[in-house]
Protein backbone atom coordinates (compact mmCIF):
# COMPACT_ATOMS: atom_id res chain seq x y z
CA UNK A 1 0.00 0.00 0.00
CA UNK A 2 1.67 3.16 -0.88
CA UNK A 3 1.21 6.07 1.13
CA UNK A 4 -1.28 7.96 -1.09
CA UNK A 5 -3.44 5.37 0.25
CA UNK A 6 -4.57 7.79 2.72
CA UNK A 7 -5.80 9.94 -0.07
CA UNK A 8 -9.02 12.03 0.22
CA UNK A 9 -10.10 9.71 -2.14
CA UNK A 10 -9.86 6.76 -0.12
CA UNK A 11 -12.04 8.76 2.42
CA UNK A 12 -14.84 7.93 0.92
CA UNK A 13 -16.18 4.75 2.16
CA UNK A 14 -19.96 4.87 1.50
CA UNK A 15 -20.55 6.37 4.85
CA UNK A 16 -22.82 9.29 4.94
CA UNK A 17 -21.41 12.86 5.56
CA UNK A 18 -21.79 14.12 9.09
CA UNK A 19 -24.62 15.84 9.80
CA UNK A 20 -23.18 18.61 11.74
CA UNK A 21 -24.80 21.97 10.10
CA UNK A 22 -28.48 20.09 10.15
CA UNK A 23 -28.15 19.51 13.80
CA UNK A 24 -27.32 22.77 14.77
CA UNK A 25 -30.75 24.36 12.86
CA UNK A 26 -32.57 21.61 14.98
CA UNK A 27 -31.22 22.46 18.14
CA UNK A 28 -31.39 26.16 17.19
CA UNK A 29 -35.09 25.49 16.40
CA UNK A 30 -36.24 23.82 19.78
CA UNK A 31 -34.45 26.57 21.37
CA UNK A 32 -36.64 29.36 19.75
CA UNK A 33 -39.87 26.99 20.88
CA UNK A 34 -38.70 26.84 24.27
CA UNK A 35 -38.02 30.85 24.43
CA UNK A 36 -41.59 31.34 22.91
CA UNK A 37 -43.07 28.86 25.26
CA UNK A 38 -41.54 30.53 28.46
CA UNK A 39 -42.51 33.96 26.63
CA UNK A 40 -46.07 32.22 26.48
CA UNK A 41 -46.03 31.63 30.34
CA UNK A 42 -44.65 34.50 31.29
CA UNK A 43 -47.52 36.13 29.93
CA UNK A 44 -50.03 34.90 30.58
CA UNK A 45 -49.05 34.82 34.73
CA UNK A 46 -48.63 37.89 34.09
CA UNK A 47 -52.27 39.03 32.81
CA UNK A 48 -53.42 36.77 35.86
CA UNK A 49 -51.89 38.64 38.03
CA UNK A 50 -53.23 41.94 36.38
CA UNK A 51 -56.44 40.59 36.44
CA UNK A 52 -56.56 39.27 40.05
CA UNK A 53 -55.20 42.97 40.60
CA UNK A 54 -58.24 44.81 38.95
CA UNK A 55 -60.70 42.64 41.01
CA UNK A 56 -61.97 44.41 44.36
CA UNK A 57 -63.31 42.03 47.35
CA UNK A 58 -65.98 43.44 49.69
CA UNK A 59 -67.46 41.78 52.91
CA UNK A 60 -71.17 42.75 53.03
CA UNK A 61 -73.43 42.59 56.36
CA UNK A 62 -76.81 40.76 56.06
CA UNK A 63 -79.36 39.42 58.35
CA UNK A 64 -80.94 37.31 54.75
CA UNK A 65 -77.85 35.65 53.03
CA UNK A 66 -80.22 32.68 52.00
CA UNK A 67 -82.46 34.94 49.82
CA UNK A 68 -81.94 34.26 46.05
CA UNK A 69 -81.42 37.84 45.46
CA UNK A 70 -78.04 37.24 46.89
CA UNK A 71 -76.57 35.18 44.31
CA UNK A 72 -78.10 37.29 41.61
CA UNK A 73 -76.13 39.92 43.37
CA UNK A 74 -72.74 38.24 43.66
CA UNK A 75 -72.90 37.25 40.13
CA UNK A 76 -73.12 40.78 38.87
CA UNK A 77 -71.04 42.52 40.86
CA UNK A 78 -68.41 39.58 39.70
CA UNK A 79 -69.26 40.73 36.42
CA UNK A 80 -68.27 43.96 37.46
CA UNK A 81 -64.79 42.90 39.00
CA UNK A 82 -66.23 43.05 42.46
CA UNK A 83 -65.88 39.66 44.59
CA UNK A 84 -68.63 39.98 46.78
CA UNK A 85 -68.41 38.09 50.08
CA UNK A 86 -72.03 37.91 52.49
CA UNK A 87 -71.84 37.82 56.06
CA UNK A 88 -74.95 36.68 57.67
CA UNK A 89 -76.15 37.83 61.30
CA UNK A 90 -78.53 36.31 63.21
CA UNK A 91 -78.38 38.99 65.44
CA UNK A 92 -79.37 42.52 64.17
CA UNK A 93 -76.92 44.28 66.98
CA UNK A 94 -73.40 42.39 65.50
CA UNK A 95 -73.59 44.20 62.16
CA UNK A 96 -72.63 47.68 63.13
CA UNK A 97 -70.19 46.54 65.34
CA UNK A 98 -68.59 44.08 62.87
CA UNK A 99 -69.06 47.11 60.67
CA UNK A 100 -67.35 49.66 63.36
CA UNK A 101 -64.16 47.04 63.71
CA UNK A 102 -63.53 46.43 60.11
CA UNK A 103 -65.10 42.79 60.14
CA UNK A 104 -66.62 43.92 57.36
CA UNK A 105 -66.53 46.40 54.37
CA UNK A 106 -70.90 47.55 54.45
CA UNK A 107 -73.77 46.49 55.64
CA UNK A 108 -77.75 46.12 54.51
CA UNK A 109 -79.94 45.40 56.61
CA UNK A 110 -81.09 47.98 58.69
CA UNK A 111 -83.23 51.52 58.87
CA UNK A 112 -82.16 54.85 59.94
CA UNK A 113 -84.01 54.51 63.07
CA UNK A 114 -81.93 51.73 63.99
CA UNK A 115 -78.83 53.27 62.77
CA UNK A 116 -79.20 56.54 64.28
CA UNK A 117 -79.87 54.67 67.61
CA UNK A 118 -76.38 52.52 67.39
CA UNK A 119 -74.35 55.50 66.35
CA UNK A 120 -75.51 57.76 68.97
CA UNK A 121 -75.77 54.78 72.18
CA UNK A 122 -71.73 54.11 70.72
CA UNK A 123 -70.50 57.59 69.91
CA UNK A 124 -69.97 56.11 66.35
CA UNK A 125 -70.16 57.86 62.86
CA UNK A 126 -71.39 55.05 60.46
CA UNK A 127 -73.08 56.46 57.41
CA UNK A 128 -75.87 55.75 54.94
CA UNK A 129 -74.82 55.84 51.27
CA UNK A 130 -77.85 55.12 49.55
CA UNK A 131 -81.72 54.03 50.09
CA UNK A 132 -83.45 50.45 49.28
CA UNK A 133 -86.63 50.08 50.69
CA UNK A 134 -89.23 50.40 53.19
CA UNK A 135 -91.13 47.79 54.42
CA UNK A 136 -94.53 47.89 56.66
CA UNK A 137 -94.39 46.87 60.01
CA UNK A 138 -97.40 44.42 60.40
CA UNK A 139 -99.98 43.07 63.05
CA UNK A 140 -100.74 39.14 62.73
CA UNK A 141 -102.87 36.77 64.46
CA UNK A 142 -103.50 33.46 65.10
CA UNK A 143 -106.88 34.05 66.90
CA UNK A 144 -108.43 36.85 65.33
CA UNK A 145 -109.51 37.65 61.76
CA UNK A 146 -109.43 40.96 62.53
CA UNK A 147 -108.58 44.07 64.59
CA UNK A 148 -111.62 44.61 65.62
CA UNK A 149 -112.07 40.89 67.08
CA UNK A 150 -109.04 41.24 69.43
CA UNK A 151 -111.02 41.87 72.95
CA UNK A 152 -110.63 44.52 75.37
CA UNK A 153 -107.85 43.40 77.64
CA UNK A 154 -106.03 41.55 75.11
CA UNK A 155 -102.58 40.86 74.99
CA UNK A 156 -100.22 41.82 71.96
CA UNK A 157 -96.27 40.76 71.54
CA UNK A 158 -94.42 43.12 69.80
CA UNK A 159 -90.21 43.29 69.33
CA UNK A 160 -88.23 44.43 72.22
CA UNK A 161 -85.08 46.72 70.72
CA UNK A 162 -85.96 50.44 71.29
CA UNK A 163 -86.51 51.29 67.42
CA UNK A 164 -89.12 48.56 66.25
CA UNK A 165 -90.54 48.24 69.73
CA UNK A 166 -91.62 52.40 69.83
CA UNK A 167 -92.62 51.99 65.79
CA UNK A 168 -94.48 48.48 67.22
CA UNK A 169 -96.57 50.82 69.41
CA UNK A 170 -97.19 53.43 67.00
CA UNK A 171 -98.76 50.97 64.75
CA UNK A 172 -100.72 49.68 67.75
CA UNK A 173 -101.94 53.37 68.15
CA UNK A 174 -103.28 53.66 64.74
CA UNK A 175 -104.70 50.41 64.89
CA UNK A 176 -106.86 51.91 67.82
CA UNK A 177 -105.57 49.00 70.28
CA UNK A 178 -103.61 51.52 72.62
CA UNK A 179 -103.22 55.11 73.10
CA UNK A 180 -99.72 56.63 73.58
CA UNK A 181 -99.17 59.63 76.01
CA UNK A 182 -98.47 62.95 73.77
CA UNK A 183 -99.85 60.66 70.98
CA UNK A 184 -96.41 59.11 70.96
CA UNK A 185 -92.61 59.41 69.23
CA UNK A 186 -90.05 56.79 67.33
CA UNK A 187 -88.62 56.93 71.03
CA UNK A 188 -92.01 55.88 72.68
CA UNK A 189 -91.66 52.73 75.33
CA UNK A 190 -94.71 50.35 76.85
CA UNK A 191 -94.44 53.18 79.93
CA UNK A 192 -96.00 55.92 77.67
CA UNK A 193 -98.98 53.96 76.82
CA UNK A 194 -102.20 55.30 78.42
CA UNK A 195 -103.55 52.19 79.90
CA UNK A 196 -107.12 53.35 80.57
CA UNK A 197 -107.55 54.47 77.09
CA UNK A 198 -105.66 51.53 75.72
CA UNK A 199 -107.68 48.35 74.25
CA UNK A 200 -104.66 45.80 75.17
CA UNK A 201 -101.44 45.48 77.01
CA UNK A 202 -98.27 44.85 75.37
CA UNK A 203 -95.56 42.19 75.70
CA UNK A 204 -92.09 42.65 74.71
CA UNK A 205 -90.05 40.37 73.30
CA UNK A 206 -87.21 39.51 71.35
CA UNK A 207 -88.12 40.19 67.45
CA UNK A 208 -87.24 36.65 66.65
CA UNK A 209 -89.57 35.45 68.92
CA UNK A 210 -92.59 37.53 67.87
CA UNK A 211 -93.38 34.38 65.41
CA UNK A 212 -93.15 31.93 68.10
CA UNK A 213 -95.46 33.89 70.83
CA UNK A 214 -98.83 33.71 67.87
CA UNK A 215 -100.08 30.99 70.01
CA UNK A 216 -100.19 32.66 73.63
CA UNK A 217 -101.23 35.78 72.81
CA UNK A 218 -104.08 37.50 70.92
CA UNK A 219 -102.05 39.44 68.01
CA UNK A 220 -98.34 39.83 67.83
CA UNK A 221 -96.48 43.05 65.31
CA UNK A 222 -93.55 40.99 63.71
CA UNK A 223 -91.03 42.39 61.27
CA UNK A 224 -91.11 41.95 57.83
CA UNK A 225 -88.53 39.40 57.43
CA UNK A 226 -89.29 37.43 60.20
CA UNK A 227 -93.11 37.05 59.02
CA UNK A 228 -91.86 36.07 55.60
CA UNK A 229 -89.67 33.23 57.27
CA UNK A 230 -92.29 32.18 59.06
CA UNK A 231 -94.23 31.84 55.72
CA UNK A 232 -97.13 34.10 56.64
CA UNK A 233 -99.34 35.70 54.43
CA UNK A 234 -98.83 39.42 54.76
CA UNK A 235 -102.12 39.73 53.14
CA UNK A 236 -103.43 38.44 55.94
CA UNK A 237 -101.81 40.62 58.39
CA UNK A 238 -104.37 42.59 60.39
CA UNK A 239 -102.73 45.67 60.33
CA UNK A 240 -99.68 47.79 59.21
CA UNK A 241 -98.12 51.03 58.60
CA UNK A 242 -98.13 53.17 55.24
CA UNK A 243 -94.50 52.55 53.85
CA UNK A 244 -95.52 55.56 51.41
CA UNK A 245 -96.28 57.95 54.15
CA UNK A 246 -93.97 60.45 55.62
CA UNK A 247 -93.76 59.22 59.19
CA UNK A 248 -92.20 56.50 57.77
CA UNK A 249 -88.50 58.04 56.55
CA UNK A 250 -87.11 57.29 60.00
CA UNK A 251 -87.58 53.09 58.80
CA UNK A 252 -86.00 53.51 55.08
CA UNK A 253 -83.45 50.74 54.42
CA UNK A 254 -79.74 52.01 53.29
CA UNK A 255 -76.61 50.84 52.77
CA UNK A 256 -74.50 51.78 55.44
CA UNK A 257 -70.35 52.67 55.63
CA UNK A 258 -67.79 54.03 58.02
CA UNK A 259 -67.48 57.53 57.41
CA UNK A 260 -64.35 57.99 56.05
CA UNK A 261 -66.01 55.57 52.99
CA UNK A 262 -68.71 57.59 51.90
CA UNK A 263 -67.52 58.29 48.75
CA UNK A 264 -66.03 55.30 47.96
CA UNK A 265 -66.59 54.29 44.30
CA UNK A 266 -66.63 50.59 44.93
CA UNK A 267 -69.23 50.79 47.25
CA UNK A 268 -70.93 53.53 45.32
CA UNK A 269 -71.17 50.87 42.65
CA UNK A 270 -72.24 47.97 44.41
CA UNK A 271 -75.41 50.45 45.13
CA UNK A 272 -76.22 50.73 41.58
CA UNK A 273 -75.81 47.31 40.78
CA UNK A 274 -78.07 45.96 43.84
CA UNK A 275 -80.97 48.62 41.77
CA UNK A 276 -80.38 46.36 38.77
CA UNK A 277 -83.76 45.19 37.92
CA UNK A 278 -82.48 41.72 38.28
CA UNK A 279 -81.70 42.22 42.22
CA UNK A 280 -84.48 44.29 43.13
CA UNK A 281 -86.91 42.83 40.97
CA UNK A 282 -85.72 39.59 43.17
CA UNK A 283 -85.89 41.46 46.29
CA UNK A 284 -89.38 42.81 45.95
CA UNK A 285 -90.90 39.51 44.64
CA UNK A 286 -89.29 38.13 48.10
CA UNK A 287 -90.62 40.60 50.06
CA UNK A 288 -93.80 39.67 48.65
CA UNK A 289 -94.51 42.51 47.38
CA UNK A 290 -95.19 44.41 50.61
CA UNK A 291 -91.53 46.67 50.20
CA UNK A 292 -91.52 49.98 48.62
CA UNK A 293 -88.46 50.91 46.84
CA UNK A 294 -87.06 54.00 47.63
CA UNK A 295 -84.19 56.46 46.00
CA UNK A 296 -83.25 59.63 48.37
CA UNK A 297 -80.33 61.36 47.72
CA UNK A 298 -77.20 60.42 50.28
CA UNK A 299 -77.22 63.97 51.69
CA UNK A 300 -80.74 63.55 52.13
CA UNK A 301 -80.32 60.65 54.18
CA UNK A 302 -77.67 61.55 56.15
CA UNK A 303 -79.75 64.73 57.14
CA UNK A 304 -82.70 62.27 58.21
CA UNK A 305 -80.10 60.42 60.23
CA UNK A 306 -78.78 63.47 61.62
CA UNK A 307 -82.20 64.51 63.23
CA UNK A 308 -82.64 61.46 64.35
CA UNK A 309 -79.73 61.60 66.19
CA UNK A 310 -80.41 64.48 67.75
CA UNK A 311 -83.59 62.90 68.44
CA UNK A 312 -82.24 60.11 69.98
CA UNK A 313 -79.61 62.04 72.29
CA UNK A 314 -82.20 64.51 73.94
CA UNK A 315 -83.19 63.64 76.83
CA UNK A 316 -86.96 63.02 77.75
Amino acid sequence: MSENDNSPENDDLGLPEKPKKKWRGVLLGLAALVVIAVVAVVVVQGRSTDTAADRTKVRIGVTDASKPYWKTYKELAAAQGIDLETVNFSDYHQANPALSQKQIDVNLFQHLLFLANYNASNEDTLTPIASTYVVPLSLYSQKHPAVAGIPQGGSVAIPNDPTNQARALLVLQQAGLIKLKDGGTVLSTPAEIDTAASKVSVTPVDAAQTVASLPSVDAAIINNNFALDAKLDPTKALFGDDPNSPSAAPYINVFVVRAEDRDNPTYRELVEIYRDERVSGQAQADSKGTSVLVDRPQAELEGILADLAKTVRTPK
